[in-house]
């Protein structure tokens, strides 16, 4: 990966990291639906009248909407909603990775290398013990079974995106982010109606405070149309198997911004856990390169 792609995974990560917490914030004024139903209003509108379409089958822009936006927030929101911990959701979402590099090996035939493997396993035992702290923290407290459930749901629907990010190949990202947010609006809205019914929406709406007001502006223009184009062009740039591995340094940012916005205790576990994950990335960004380092040092 070129230096300049990774600074951008790295302002990718930053910005998704602290989005946890602005998701919190906008949850205290807003129920998860219409957040949702407002965030992509805001993508979409006005930007399709001076964004062209992209020129994307409509299956696969309906299929990108339907998972990467609506499958993915809407169960992600929810989830939060009913107690999920912003720093623990960052974790959760994050077994995306092992979805995206599984059905990218299946469905695409991408090769995983020994390298990528060792990393996600050295990463996925920094996420157990980030868990593990985080459980027996005083601030956070435990999972609910019913927010870790959907948290992975939010990721299966995450990395199916991925797959047809790679599916539509190099394509006008931002036109694609744009129109793409077209498709979860209506059923965001329909679900806002059938879970929070009319009269919690209007007085979400009439008593909006103005922390909600950042956090729909933030959730649309920062973590969606930046994070997304920019993380789509990565992916058409660079094998899945090591651009997802990358987001695994969301949940220690989304961890250190939950301690510092929010009162999320981090425990001695989790800042172990948060140094192993960066040894997992280091060794599946790396490790191919020292392997064959090594091996041309011996001849």
């Amino acid at each position: 990966m070129q230096p300049k792609d990774r600074l951008l995974a790295l302002a990718i990560v930053c910005v998704w990291g602290i989005n946890f917490v602005v998701i919190k914030v906008g949850l205290a004024g807003v129920p998860p639906m219409l957040l949702g139903a407002l965030r992509f209003c805001l993508v979409a509108f006005p930007a399709i009248f001076f964004v062209p379409r992209p020129r994307v089958p409509l299956r696969m822009l309906l299929a990108y909407g339907a998972t990467i936006s609506l499958g993915q927030f809407a169960f992600l929101f929810y989830a939060m909603a009913v107690g999920m911990p912003a720093g623990l959701a960052s974790l959760v979402l994050q077994s995306q990775v092992f979805f995206t590099v599984g059905i990218a090996a299946l469905w695409l035939g991408e090769p995983v290398r020994w390298h990528n493997l060792a990393g996600m396993l050295v990463a996925a035992c920094g996420l157990v013990l980030i868990g593990t702290g985080a459980a027996t923290g005083t601030a956070p407290g435990g999972m609910s079974v019913a927010g870790f459930l959907l948290t992975l749901c939010a990721a299966a629907c995450w990395a199916s995106g991925n797959i047809v990010s790679k599916k539509i190949g190099p394509v006008d990202l931002l036109g694609l982010v744009v129109w793409a947010a077209l498709i979860p609006i209506v059923p965001f809205a329909l679900l806002s109606l059938w879970f929070e019914g009319p009269t919690r929406i209007a007085a979400s709406l009439t008593h909006v405070s103005g922390a909600a007001v950042f956090a729909v502006l933030y959730l649309a223009f920062a973590a969606t149309v930046f994070g997304y184009t920019m993380w789509g062009r990565l992916l058409t740039r660079y094998p899945a198997s090591q651009v997802a591995p990358l987001t695994l340094l969301v949940p220690v940012v989304g961890l250190v911004a939950a301690h510092g916005l929010l009162g999320e205790d981090l425990s001695v576990a989790q800042w172990l856990g948060a140094a192993v994950v960066m040894a997992g990335l280091l060794l599946n960004v790396f490790g191919g390169r020292l392997w064959v380092g090594r091996r041309f040092a011996r001849r």
